[in-house]
């Protein structure tokens, strides 16, 4: 749960840095582009006014007639796609004639210069010209040609003469000036909108990775949880990896998977082997026995008791290699048997129903309450030895006509399962040690002896098992007395 959530953590993370990146991007390129359009345009107002500097001389002798003259004045001083424009407006003792085209760089026809009249009326320059006859008025409007080459008035500088005053527009082909966004907004730019589409392309070659990555883990994740529940003998991430780039991971999982499968092996041999090696000594000693049995007489206590105190040794000692045996082989089945589909309420019924049986002459009373359909993914068996541990534990304590409840629930946090008896309990210097391993403390009896019957193995198994499928056990004292065992297990599915 905690890698789940520190990797959506960071995937949030690089998801915001890839969202805000383009942005505080675009802020530093956008006032980037901001102060270019500032230098250019001082640029352009300056080199429109030397231009206008350089046509005084020749406007102060200059008739109106002489518009092919002007033209050829104005094309020497048009470059980069500059666009000039010359207007004129006589000086007349009465009345006001208003402005006249007189000449244009690069010269325009009759009809496309009607059309820039209009545009220029349009937009309000015409009547602005009057104003600039006394003072220079800078204009940044955007607009489209006849042929649709789009222009952007960069500014209108007066000429005064003794004939009247001249106004020199002077506007420059948008494409020219830099890439800047001189008269729309800057995300409406060529560099900008090419600048988006190769991040959305980006963006959305990363997001098909991503979906690939994903599809491919979660395909690696369905291939560990069917080896999982079916056994560590099925191991095939090699096999059915489909990226190419976790193909030695899957490798060096299947060995993995080989490994535990032998190690699993040589546990339940082991335990097997060491078994049989015992076993014998013990038969060998417990038919050596007998013959002395008959041999000491009655009257001999001292004897007598060495021979009990062997035989219960004997009992003790081949109840503990049992034990180990199937320690050893439940070990090896966490590993290497299949997870089955366990429904741990039909578990706990069943061994509610052997204990009463077994425990009907003591009158000992069970209740239950039980959630229906607790499911759970664990080896055949595994459960059995864990209730069937604790509820012996409980019977052993228990007094003739008391009561064992045993409640089962689930919740999102896991399984919950409880069994509660009305015994004597434990002191609480003791209660932490009783799922430590040879542990076995009953009163009456002298220090921490334990009986033949009680090896102290029982519930150190359960605690052993329960760890093995991920829980935890706990021991309480009850408030009225006797003892609780609770077992916490995880919810994990199927």
């Amino acid at each position: 749960m905690l890698l789940a959530s520190s990797l959506t953590i960071k995937l949030v993370i690089l998801v915001g840095i890839f969202v805000a990146l383009p942005i505080i991007l675009y802020g530093q390129f956008e006032r980037a582009d901001r102060q270019t359009r500032s230098l250019v345009a001082e640029n352009f107002r300056h080199h429109d006014w030397l231009v206008a500097q350089a046509l005084s001389s020749l406007l102060e002798h200059t008739e109106v007639s002489s518009a092919q003259d002007l033209n050829a004045a104005l094309e020497k001083f048009s470059e980069n796609g500059s666009i000039l424009k010359l207007m004129f407006r006589p000086k007349l003792k009465t009345g006001n004639p208003g402005f006249f085209f007189i000449a244009s760089a690069p010269a325009v026809s009759a009809q496309q210069t009607g059309h820039d009249l209009d545009i220029l009326a349009q937009h309000g320059i015409l009547k602005s010209l009057a104003d600039s006859c006394s003072w220079d008025k800078p204009v940044e409007i955007r607009y489209r040609q006849v042929n649709g080459t789009e222009e952007i008035l960069t500014s209108i500088i007066p000429i005064n003469n003794r004939l009247g005053c001249w106004a020199l527009v002077s506007a420059n082909n948008s494409s020219s000036i830099l890439s800047t966004a001189f008269g729309r907004p800057y995300w409406q730019t060529d560099n900008v909108r090419m600048a988006a589409l190769i991040y959305l392309i980006f963006a959305i070659l990363a997001g098909l990775i991503a979906i690939r990555v994903r599809s491919a883990l979660r395909h690696f994740r369905r291939v560990s949880h069917e080896i999982r529940r079916a056994g560590v003998g099925s191991a095939a991430f090699a096999s059915r990896n489909i990226l190419p780039e976790l193909a030695s991971a899957a490798d060096d999982f299947d060995r993995l998977v080989r490994d535990l499968h032998h190690a699993s092996s040589n546990i339940r041999r082991t335990a097997e082997e060491n078994a049989h090696a015992v076993k014998a000594p013990l038969a060998i000693i417990r038919s050596a026995l007998e013959p002395l049995k008959s041999a000491i007489p009655q009257s001999d206590q001292r004897s007598q008791r060495a021979v009990q105190l062997i035989d219960s040794a004997l009992a003790r000692l081949s109840t503990l290699i049992s034990t180990a045996q199937r320690l050893g082989n439940d070990t090896a089945d966490f590993i290497e048997a299949p997870k089955l589909h366990i429904n741990l309420t039909d578990v706990v019924a069943e061994c509610l129903r052997n204990a009463r049986d077994i425990s009907v002459s003591r009158n000992i009373r069970f209740v239950r309450h039980l959630a229906e359909n607790v499911l759970l993914a664990a080896p055949d068996g595994i459960l059995d030895i864990i209730v069937e541990n604790i509820l012996d534990n409980a019977i052993s304590f228990s007094t003739d006509g008391s009561t064992i409840t045993t409640t089962l629930s689930q919740s999102r946090g896991g399984i919950d399962l409880s069994i509660e008896d009305e015994g004597p309990g434990i002191a609480a210097n003791k209660i932490d040690r009783i799922f430590d391993r040879n542990f076995s403390f009953r009163p009456g009896t002298k220090g921490d002896a334990a009986e033949p019957d009680h090896a102290g193995l029982g519930l150190w198994i359960v605690r052993h098992h329960i760890e093995a499928l991920g829980g935890a056990v706990t021991a309480m004292n009850r408030a009225g007395g006797g003892l609780r065992i609770q077992v916490t297990l995880p919810g994990n599915g199927w």
